[in-house]
């Protein structure tokens, strides 16, 4: 052990506590420390999230409205129409099979659900009809605050989206701008660049963040964390690639746990102020899920994911309460609720 590690491990952290941003080199050099110094790194990252998070999570949950043979050729994504996958096919959900879902997510402490719709944007007004029935029936029913990935969007789409009742916008950038090329060519990184800046002039809050594990390299997971940074992203979705039968990127390797232990706190370092949240992939820590909080994460994505089943919900909650960690109760939407009152 080298006692100049761990000292130069507490000056990043001070300076991240002290509001100063940590740089891509900093950043890099604490996503190649060995696995010695994870437990200090994490005890830093921890200290990052309690000063500018707080105690409690933010949990969430999504419900895939329409599925399959989508029209982008995401390579890790079971859900392409380019790909050979055994990915459920279906059209827009029931109104009421939604509303029970979010019911029953704001029941187990959810403050946000999504509304996760493949395909690249909002081409139709058939699709808008739809949109709008989706959020009226959330708004009736619940006050979880309400979210939607549908791809990308121009200001206009963005505007109108805002307009039937949308909170929360979500689109990943995915990866690292370098990277990108390898993951998808269907549609460029300036378009999600674009849709996350549009979303936010549109005073949607924006949810967007990547997928780790998909051949990238170190750097360029530093990239991203940058890109997320200078986009002033508020809502960090951490995914690790859980591969896919049938996708190109079906024969990668799941990261080993302290590996996305140690990428969780550097993003922390690197997006103090940000809620970051565990999505897919989490069941790769195995034993140590519930150490993605020490290591600086603020939030979890619980139920299942889009084509592929998460932790038994059961399971997670009696996590946090061993922790000792409460769910965020104020919702976007409660908020602007009570903005509204007051005024």
């Amino acid at each position: 052990m080298d006692d100049s590690i761990y000292q130069r491990i507490d000056a990043l952290t001070n300076q991240a506590l002290g509001g100063q941003d940590i740089c891509s080199e900093d950043g890099l050099w604490l996503l190649q420390l060995d696995d010695t110094y994870l437990s200090w790194q994490m005890a830093g990252a921890d200290r990052i999230r309690r000063t500018f998070r707080g105690e409690a999570v933010e949990v969430c949950a999504i419900a895939n409205v329409r599925s399959g043979n989508c029209s982008e050729n995401c390579n890790f994504c079971s859900q392409s129409g380019h790909h050979k996958t055994s990915a459920p096919e279906y059209d827009y959900i029931p109104v009421a099979d939604l509303r029970q879902q979010a019911q029953q997510a704001r029941q187990w402490g959810a403050s946000d659900f999504g509304i996760v719709s493949k395909g690249w944007g909002v081409r139709s007004e058939k699709e808008y009809q739809q949109l709008d029935d989706y959020l009226a029936s959330l708004e009736k029913s619940s006050d979880i605050g309400r979210c939607a990935s549908l791809g990308a969007i121009d200001r206009k789409s963005a505007d109108r989206l805002r307009a039937l009742g949308l909170e929360n916008y979500h689109h990943n950038l995915e990866t690292a701008a370098s990277f990108f090329p390898e993951v998808c060519t269907t549609h460029s990184y300036q378009e999600n660049i674009d849709t996350i800046r549009h979303a936010r002039d549109a005073g949607l809050r924006v949810c967007a963040g990547g997928i780790i594990g998909m051949g990238e390299s170190l750097q360029q997971r530093i990239e991203l964390a940058l890109s997320l940074r200078e986009l002033g992203v508020e809502s960090v979705p951490l995914n690790f690639l859980s591969p896919q039968a049938g996708t190109p990127f079906a024969d990668h390797s799941p990261l080993e746990p302290r590996e996305i232990l140690r990428t969780i706190a550097t993003y922390r370092y690197l997006l103090p102020n940000a809620e970051i949240r565990i999505a897919g992939g989490r069941q790769f820590l195995r034993d140590l899920q519930s150490m993605i909080f020490i290591a600086g994460a603020s939030g979890i994505m619980i139920g299942d994911y889009l084509t592929t089943s998460g932790r038994q919900v059961a399971e997670d909650l009696q996590m946090l309460r061993d922790l000792g960690v409460r769910p965020r109760e104020d919702t976007q939407h409660r908020r602007r609720q009570q903005a509204s009152t007051m005024a």
